[in-house]
């Protein structure tokens, strides 16, 4: 993947994947693992920061003891989360190996490596479980010799109430995500959505001082990601009405149905499925 100059962090990464809040990132891990880390100095990041999806770039990855862990946030569902991962993987390990001295993947005797971790954080409108096994396998036709599983988390307010609870930081953007979504509903703009969501937010919460003190990024990166999804949301548009226009097109070849029932069965325009049908009669056989 080519470098981007026109980068956007999300305001996940923001928060999680900043050095300055590397407590932050080890409360999540915890919380995540069920372990008890305490020193945050002992979190090592290895995002790769030229890694870029819809000019997003990927969120946070960093190594703890013995286990890479990479983590990605997604207000969009996306069941390709497995091939983007693998890439990144490939990317992290490959640069960990470089910084390695004592690492040669050409010994004859077996070099150890960190052990991956992946997991996702959902925070969409579509209903969701709240937790989800994302596997790479499910995108090949045959059986294949590589495999890489992400846990889809649901980390929307009211999911995951046991590790919500484990991790503050974590529990407050969930709120913070919902309030903005709640205010956007009756207000005109999302940055008064997100000024009036940031307001309301509790004294103690431990991440309102860091979003006050950068309230101008948090608002871009929040309009930034709701014009993604509205796009990711465009792209399903556009690929569902391609599926719907070639499976009325194998069906009108087909000869077996009207018109008017291929335009219910397939839920399009009769006026297009006739276009369609005129196309193809137009061709020579």
């Amino acid at each position: 993947m080519a470098a981007n100059r026109e980068h956007k962090d999300r305001l996940f990464k923001f928060i999680f994947g900043n050095r300055q809040n590397l407590k932050w990132t080890l409360s999540l891990y915890n919380a995540v693992n069920n372990t008890s880390y305490t020193n945050a100095a002992d979190i090592r990041l290895t995002t790769v920061e030229d890694v870029v999806y819809m000019s997003m770039k990927n969120d946070v990855s960093f190594l703890i003891g013995d286990t890479m862990s990479f983590y990605e946030q997604q207000s969009t569902y996306n069941p390709n989360m497995p091939m983007r991962f693998l890439i990144y993987i490939g990317m992290v390990y490959s640069k960990f190996i470089e910084n390695t001295e004592d690492y040669n993947p050409y010994s004859s005797t077996l070099q150890t490596a960190p052990t991956p971790r992946c997991v996702c954080f959902y925070n969409g409108t579509s209903a969701k479980d709240d937790k989800t096994v994302l596997k790479l396998t499910d995108t090949f036709n045959g059986e294949s010799d590589v495999e890489v599983k992400v846990l889809m988390i649901n980390i929307n307010y009211g999911h995951n109430k046991e590790l919500l609870e484990a991790c503050k930081p974590l529990n407050e953007y969930s709120w913070l995500v919902n309030k903005i979504r709640e205010y956007q509903k009756t207000m005109n703009s999302l940055e008064d959505a997100v000024d009036a969501a940031i307001e309301e937010m509790a004294d103690d919460f431990e991440i309102k001082s860091f979003l006050l003190e950068n309230k101008a990024e948090v608002k871009r990166m929040c309009i930034t990601e709701y014009d993604e999804q509205k796009t990711m949301a465009a792209f399903g548009r556009e690929a569902a009405h391609k599926q719907a226009v070639q499976g009325a097109i194998r069906m009108i070849k087909r000869g077996k149905d009207t018109l008017e029932e291929i335009a219910d069965i397939m839920d399009l325009p009769l006026e297009e499925v006739i276009a369609l049908s005129k196309e193809i009669k137009a061709v020579p056989v």
